[in-house]
């Protein structure tokens, strides 16, 4: 949104009488669909300044670069997780599944999804975040999201993990222009800053002595400080089948 903001502000200087017409967009009502962007760019065209050419190549460029803003707009935890972002993963790599008590009679929701691999199952745990502006705590998610070359910081906390009920971890990550993914063997967790979280029936009373391995549901937290440390588990979405198997035999 900045940049669209400020390749709109160099063409309204462009207008004559800009200072006037900029003082109306800080007036102007918004009722949907009509809205100050809407206003901005008929005025800009009624006065030349942008072609319907060049509109175009505005459209398509903010479109490019907010490929994903929509899934900031899902409100719900469980729709963005559950629903959207198991979609999404299985139309990235058609061969996961979904488990039920039919593929594993001992299945009790421990993990999300299985990958079939050599006549087994590796067990896949999924946890996902939404990049957003960590300095703008009230304001909408769709208002903060980030874009993957954003410099500001950033909160992604990746929450319930439980390393010993899965083989390997997937991790996915939606920024405003893309979705990045991390493929991590379950015990690839105690190497990063995981910390107890919610049902640890080994560290409930908290001793100063526990090990991560007695953590049975933890958390990570992952800001732009210490992203650094999961860029090794980083894949490309075409990779992930490849990833999960060598992640499983390692």
């Amino acid at each position: 949104m900045e940049q669209l903001e400020n390749e709109l502000d160099l063409l309204i200087r462009k207008l004559k009488n800009s200072e006037k017409f900029s003082s109306e967009i800080d007036t102007i009502q918004n009722v949907y669909p009509f809205n100050r962007y809407e206003y901005i760019l008929i005025r800009l065209v009624e006065e030349k300044i942008l072609t319907y050419e060049d509109y175009l190549d505005l459209r398509n460029d903010y479109i490019n670069r907010n490929l994903f803003l929509y899934v900031f707009e899902i409100s719900a935890p469980r729709g963005f997780g559950d629903t959207w972002g198991f979609s999404h993963l299985l139309s990235v790599e058609p061969e996961l599944k979904r488990p039920s008590r039919k593929t594993d009679s001992s299945y009790k929701g421990q993990y999300d999804l299985y990958l079939p691999y050599m006549g087994n199952n590796i067990k896949i745990e999924v946890k996902g975040s939404r990049a957003v502006d960590r300095n703008r705590p009230n304001e909408p998610l769709y208002m903060k999201a980030l874009s993957s070359t954003s410099e500001k910081d950033f909160l992604m906390n990746f929450q319930q993990v439980k390393p010993t009920c899965c083989d390997v971890m997937l991790w996915f990550a939606v920024y405003r222009d893309c979705v990045k993914y991390w493929v991590l063997k379950n015990t690839d967790i105690y190497d990063l800053n995981f910390s107890p979280q919610h049902r640890n029936a080994e560290t409930e009373i908290r001793k100063d002595d526990y090990k991560k391995t007695d953590i049975y549901e933890g958390q990570v937290m992952i800001t732009r400080e210490n992203i650094s440390s999961i860029r090794k588990f980083e894949v490309e979405g075409r990779a992930l089948r490849q990833a999960i198997i060598e992640r499983f035999e390692s």
